[in-house]
């Protein structure tokens, strides 16, 4: 049919008065095939168990095309079944609505509305109707009618390999691949009588990647979660308390903001050093970090009462009588973990002595997988990608800079993360001048928020972006199914599409 012919075109639920013309066209469709179409007596007992899963196409009132399908608890079955065993010899006892995958048990085109792109539109049903029911995926066995031209030359994994580097062209191979189905298995003996196919199928998967598992929590993790960037001023301050109030005030701005997190810059709490300037610069830094313990349980109260995540930024650290930069996530459930600076800059061990951290790791929160690096740690590549392998969404950098070609770094490094890590990144600095502190005289900032560039995200790949040198806070909201939606069609997938047969990228402590 020629589209200026269209006159409507309508997807249809599958009623038991499209049966005759249904078995009309199975018939036409499979003629090579015995037993070419189903009975009415199938076609009804689909349509009580499950008629959302039966559809039809419709062009000018004409049946063009249609799609069957049932949910099946695929635990229950072998990654080697045949057709009648996944259909309950085709009764179709094996549906039930407490299964996980939308099991596709036929799907055509009638020939001559062939060319129009309608079994784009039944398999785009089939997602849909996955997502909506909340089941892991869809799968079911798809013929390879041409392979019966090649199978003395080859096997069925190298025909099914060249079909997909565009060598051979299978009339359904290649429309459920192009439709973002991945080949999972060879199927033996799937479909008896298929002589076009050699009895053989090919297992074709669909991930919902908007899947949840069921959960008898109350609580559900967020899909669009909101950041709280806290640009600190570097002020004078009359002691611990004078600057918690101060961090408590910030705190409490971002959760009126009903923030699902709240990120602090590295060394906040420098302009405790005040008090000690009298001493050497590493004798400062080492009386600063006496103060951590009490930093990190306040911090800890203000999570729960103000419900939010807190990330500490950093703070100096002793352990076993080495100096470190080390932050925490103060959960609000209470629970508080650690997070270390891996890479220290030359003047933080030439001037303070201190040491690098060891462990690398995600954190879980209520809001997905998130990682933290602390300021030059986000200047290497690996870090980001070792926390993308562990499923990281969101990446959170509190970083100290002194001058603009300092933030410059931590700034395009951190652009770079979000874009080959396919996450979201978060930086929080610090701003004003600390005049009576050494080593920590000036601070220059922009707190942003970085996102992958394609198009559901901006074009520049920024999200949010706080006035460079003035004391504010920052509110982003990053949508975590963007991502997943990323990873999976976007138009380019830097995840997916690494060359791992020829690199690897492993951590060498955990």
């Amino acid at each position: 049919m020629i589209s200026k012919d269209i006159e409507n075109v309508e997807l249809k639920f599958l009623g038991l008065k499209d049966y005759q013309e249904l078995k009309m066209a199975m018939k036409e469709v499979y003629q090579n095939m015995p037993d070419s179409y189903w009975n009415e007596k199938q076609i009804r007992s689909l349509i009580k168990l499950f008629p959302e899963g039966q559809v039809v196409i419709k062009v000018n009132g004409q049946l063009a095309g249609c799609s069957l399908s049932i949910i099946v608890d695929y635990d229950n079955f072998e990654d080697n079944h045949t057709f009648q065993e996944i259909t309950g010899q085709e009764t179709f006892s094996t549906h039930t609505e407490d299964g996980d995958i939308l099991y596709g048990i036929d799907v055509f085109i009638k020939p001559e509305f062939r060319g129009l792109r309608l079994g784009r539109r039944l398999y785009d049903y089939r997602k849909e109707l996955c997502e909506k029911l909340n089941l892991k995926g869809i799968a079911f066995g798809g013929r390879i009618p041409n392979y019966h031209q090649f199978a003395t030359k080859m096997t069925p994994k190298e025909y099914i390999d060249k079909v997909r580097r565009k060598e051979i062209h299978d009339p359904v191979l290649s429309f459920q691949i192009n439709n973002d189905f991945h080949p999972a298995k060879i199927l033996k003996g799937y479909l008896e009588g298929d002589q076009a196919s050699k009895e053989f199928a090919v297992l074709m998967e669909w991930d919902n990647i908007y899947y949840e598992k069921p959960t008898k929590k109350a609580a559900t993790k967020k899909k669009v979660v909101r950041l709280g960037l806290i640009q600190w001023q570097m002020r004078p301050y009359d002691g611990l308390e004078d600057l918690l109030q101060q961090a408590e005030f910030f705190i409490d701005s971002v959760s009126g903001y009903r923030s699902d997190f709240a990120l602090f810059p590295e060394f906040f709490n420098a302009p405790l050093m005040a008090e000690n300037n009298h001493l050497s610069e590493p004798e400062a830094i080492r009386e600063l970090a006496k103060h951590t313990d009490a930093i990190v349980q306040k911090f800890s109260e203000y999570s729960i009462s103000y419900n939010i995540n807190i990330i500490t930024g950093s703070m100096p650290e002793i352990k076993e009588d080495r100096l470190y930069n080390v932050g925490y996530l103060c959960k609000r459930d209470g629970s508080i973990e650690r997070y270390e600076k891996l890479h220290v800059t030359p003047d933080e061990s030439k001037v303070w002595g201190m040491q690098g951290g060891s462990r690398l790791k995600t954190f879980d929160t209520d809001c997905g997988k998130i990682g933290i690096l602390i300021c030059y740690d986000v200047e290497f590549p690996e870090l980001g990608r070792l926390l993308a392998d562990e499923g990281m969404d969101i990446l959170f950098v509190p970083f100290l800079t002194d001058t603009q070609n300092g933030f410059s770094r931590v700034r395009n490094c951190a652009q770079s993360r979000a874009i080959e890590n396919e996450c979201y990144v978060a930086i929080a600095g610090s701003v004003g001048n600390l005049p009576k502190v050494h080593n920590m005289d000036i601070q220059f900032a922009q707190s942003m928020v970085f996102t992958p560039c394609d198009f559901s995200f901006p074009t520049n790949g920024i999200k949010a972006e706080a006035t460079p040198n003035a004391e504010m806070i920052l509110i982003a909201d990053v949508d975590i199914d963007l991502l997943r939606e990323l990873n999976q069609f976007g138009a380019v997938r830097n995840l997916k599409d690494r060359r791992t047969d020829i690199f690897k990228l492993t951590k060498k402590r955990n």
